[in-house]
């Protein structure tokens, strides 16, 4: 019988094997283990790894070629660390260790960073677990004179690319001067949708986000922002896009008062 290896020896013998499943070309194969079955451990991590980054980024995927992507995703195995344990963190550290690296790594697509945010909070309000007590709200309610409440997977995103339109068949090379705001919730069917804003909704979705203000109060203090002259038509149109943005799922209602 094979004695088994004292501690010291067994924590080195992790760290070698560790080593190599990062880096199969840089580092040594560990003693006592065959090759074949190194190579199968490798493949099963990195494999696993590429599986959960593919869901989330399908379309970047289209965008780079096979060499690039495998180049971008062994570095990132054997450099990155992760500080989560979840498998379904793995595209948030991905982007997290892309960053700064954008430019250097895709040269020649300058919307990138934007575009795989884009694509990660799909994910990302896919399996958002915050909710509401339905008790402390009134789902009739006024969203103009009362609080209104957002849906809890709400995300708003702004980006210099219109994003959405980004794919094979569209790859701009510079930014085009605007700026393009999304919205993102999960709905009653547990869908992810997608809705485009202009930043006067934008700004109300943020507002609605940061304070605790009735949707009039809200809408005022927009118009003050932009020096709009005419600000109960602002509100009265900002009721109306309340109204839509209730019938879509994104306000789910208003605070009831106690």
């Amino acid at each position: 019988m094979s004695r088994l290896p004292d501690s010291h020896g067994f924590q080195q013998f992790q760290d070698d094997f560790a080593a190599r499943i990062r880096n199969p070309q840089g580092a040594s194969l560990p003693e006592q283990v065959p090759e074949r079955r190194m190579r199968a451990y490798e493949e099963l991590v990195f494999n696993n790894i590429e599986g959960f980054l593919l869901s989330c980024y399908p379309i970047t995927r289209k965008l780079l070629d096979d060499e690039l992507w495998e180049q971008v995703v062994r570095r990132f195995v054997m450099e990155h660390r992760c500080a989560t344990p979840l498998f379904r963190e793995i595209p948030k550290e991905f982007l997290d260790w892309l960053d700064g690296k954008f430019h250097a790594l895709f040269p020649t697509m300058p919307f990138l960073q934007e575009f795989m945010h884009y694509e990660w909070l799909e994910l990302a309000v896919s399996i958002a677990s915050e909710e509401v007590d339905p008790s402390q709200i009134t789902a009739s309610g006024d969203c103009l004179d009362g609080v209104p409440v957002l849906n809890p997977t709400t995300q708003l995103a702004c980006y210099s690319y219109p994003v959405h339109l980004i794919g094979p068949g569209f790859q701009p090379e510079q930014a085009d001067g605007q700026v393009h705001c999304y919205l993102l919730y999960r709905d009653a069917e547990n869908e992810v949708q997608f809705v485009q804003l202009n930043p006067v909704s934008a700004h109300l979705i943020v507002l609605l986000q940061q304070q605790e203000k009735t949707g009039r109060e809200a809408l005022l203090q927009i118009a003050r922002e932009i020096n709009n002259q005419e600000p109960e038509a602002l509100v009265a149109a900002g009721g109306e896009q309340l109204e839509q943005f209730r019938q879509a799922g994104v306000v789910l209602g208003t605070r009831r008062m106690s």
